[in-house]
C-alpha cells in the first residue's frame, strides 16, 4: 500500500507539538522529559469540554494540530482512533465504585470509558459525518490502527486521519499495566500528493522482522506506552531515523514501512 503523510500532531512528555518533536527527533534540539501537558481543545463546545475525559481531550488536541497543518477540512476526513487501554484514570474510578458498598457508577464516567468516546467527541467538535473506526489490539494497537487507516486510504482513495493515544493507570492497576506517561499522535494520510506532503510510505504486512529501535530520549520516557510505538516512524519523518521501519504486529508478523521523502 502506497500513501503520503500529509500532517502530524504530537503530544507527550517533553513533546509539545510536531514542530518541537521534529527538531528533537532530528537531533537539532535536546530532549527534556517533563509531564505531558493536559490540553483543553478549544474546538470542543463548552458543555462537551466539561464532560469529556482526558483521553478524548488528548486525542482531539493532536487531531486538531494535524488538521490545522494540513488545511484539509476536518468534516471531509474519515478517522481511525487506536488505543490499547483507553483512559486509565476513568477505569480506575469505575473499578473503585464497583468495589464500594453502593456500587453506583457515574454516567459521565461510564460514557467516557468506552473506546469510541474520543471519536464521538471529535464528530461533535467538528460536525463531521465521515466514517470513524475505533481499534484496540493491546500493545499492538498503533500498528493495527495504521494498517486499518492504510487499507481505507488505499481502497477509498480518500484522506484518513489516524489518532493513537494511551494514558497512565494509577495504583493499584499500574502494577498490572505500568504506563507512566500520556502520549498521543495524529497522522493525516492521503492516497496521493496533496499540497506539500512530509513523506511517502509503502506499507506491507510481512513475516516477523526485528522491530526498529526506538529513538533515545523520548523512547526512554515512553517505553511502556503502547501508542508511542509510532516513535520510529516519527523519527523517520523527522529525518533522523531508519528509512525502513518494522513494527510488531499480530500472529508473529510485522508491519513494514518504507519511508521516502
Amino acid at each position: 500500500m502506497e500513501l503520503w503523510v500529509r500532517a502530524v500532531g504530537v503530544l507527550g512528555p517533553g513533546l509539545d507539538g510536531w514542530t518541537a518533536t521534529r527538531a528533537i527527533l532530528a537531533g537539532l534540539e535536546p530532549y527534556s522529559a517533563r509531564p505531558t501537558k493536559k490540553p483543553i481543545p478549544d474546538v470542543l463546545p463548552a458543555t462537551e469540554r466539561r464532560r469529556s475525559g482526558e483521553a478524548s481531550r488528548l486525542a482531539i488536541a493532536v487531531a486538531q494540530e494535524a488538521v490545522s497543518a494540513s488545511r484539509i477540512p476536518s468534516q471531509e476526513l474519515a478517522t481511525v482512533f487506536a488505543s490499547s487501554d483507553g483512559d486509565g484514570d476513568i477505569t480506575h474510578k469505575i473499578c473503585g465504585s464497583l468495589a464500594g458498598t453502593d456500587r453506583d457508577v457515574s454516567p459521565t464516567l461510564f460514557h467516557n470509558s468506552v473506546y469510541n468516546a474520543p471519536a464521538g467527541y471529535w464528530s461533535i467538535a467538528t460536525g463531521s459525518r465521515s466514517g470513524s473506526t475505533s481499534v484496540c489490539a493491546y500493545d499492538l494497537s498503533f500498528a493495527a490502527g495504521l494498517l486499518e487507516a492504510a487499507v481505507q486510504v488505499t481502497v477509498e482513495r480518500q484522506p484518513v486521519m489516524l489518532i493513537a493515544s494511551d494514558l497512565p493507570f494509577p495504583a493499584p492497576l499500574h502494577a498490572a499495566r505500568p504506563v507512566d506517561q500520556s502520549f498521543a499522535v495524529a497522522l493525516l494520510l492521503a492516497p496521493h500528493e496533496i499540497g506539500t506532503p512530509l513523506m511517502r510510505w509503502d506499507i506491507t504486512l510481512e513475516a516477523y522482522r526485528t522491530p526498529t529501535a526506538w529513538p533515545s530520549g523520548p523512547g526512554n520516557s515512553l517505553r511502556n506506552n503502547p501508542a508511542a510505538r509510532c516513535l520510529p516512524l516519527l523519527a523517520a519523518l523527522a529525518g533522523g531515523g531508519s528509512p525502513i521501519v518494522s513494527l510488531d504486529y499480530l500472529d508473529h508478523s510485522s508491519l513494514v514501512v518504507a519511508c521516502e521523502v
